[in-house]
């Protein structure tokens, strides 16, 4: 994890107790999940996504949209949800999309989605919980 402080801090104990082994490997290590593995990948019912580290609001379902990539897509997140870092791991360089609230990895951003921004979030699903409307 990078060296910023954010408003919600916990202990490497204290996430661990709190994620399980897999949401500690994505969000605290910077892993990535499989592709289509996500129970979240297809889901489509009116509601708000949030980050499973701190309970955060991070993204509206009417903003979701399929990439065919196996990872949930957003267009645009909740102002001022997600914070960005320059991911330079496996000899890329990709810009990393983080929980504004704990810090937790969420995925990365491409210039590839639908308009009107082109963006598109590409979100491990383990990091995200779903509250329906």
């Amino acid at each position: 994890m990078d060296v910023q402080t954010y408003p919600v801090t916990r202990t490497e104990a204290e996430w661990r107790q709190r994620l399980t082994p897999e949401q500690y490997a994505v969000m605290r290590s910077h892993g990535t999940e499989r592709p289509g593995s996500c129970a979240l990948l297809h889901e489509h019912r009116a509601g708000t996504f949030s980050c499973a580290g701190c309970d955060q609001p991070l993204f509206e379902s009417k903003l979701k949209f399929e990439s065919g990539t196996g990872w949930p897509s957003f267009n645009d997140p909740i102002d001022g949800s997600v914070a960005t870092t320059v991911d330079r791991s496996y000899g890329m360089v990709r810009t990393e999309v983080h929980c504004a609230n704990c810090g937790s990895h969420l995925g990365h951003i491409f210039e590839d989605g639908p308009p009107p921004t082109g963006l598109r979030y590409c979100v491990n699903g383990v990091a995200l919980n779903f509250q329906p409307a």
